[in-house]
């Protein structure tokens, strides 16, 4: 898997809304209703992590779920953390 260049990921994430990139990962903070609806999104998307194998860097605190993507093995951002922040957002945008 190849690292993308900042100027790759800056043009994919034009089309992820409140996806920024910074020290090497792409992240972005959710806020939900509740804890109970926070950790079920998680849920939700550790399937698709697990599927993918591939896992995020993530916090959660009460009804806020901060979300960091990179790929360790590369030491960066690849197209593999771009797939996965996007099938989040599908995840979360079918939540709503």
């Amino acid at each position: 898997m190849e690292k993308l260049s900042e100027q790759q990921v800056d043009e994919q994430l034009a089309n992820l809304g409140g996806w920024s990139q910074k020290d090497g990962a792409i992240t972005k903070t959710y806020r939900f209703t509740d804890f109970k609806e926070a950790f079920s999104v998680m849920t939700r998307i550790a399937f698709e992590c697990e599927a993918m194998n591939h896992h995020p860097d993530w916090e959660n605190v009460y009804n806020t779920l901060t979300i960091r993507l990179n790929t360790h093995d590369v030491g960066g951002i690849t197209r593999k953390d771009i797939e996965l922040a996007k099938t989040i957002e599908s995840l979360i945008s079918g939540n709503n």
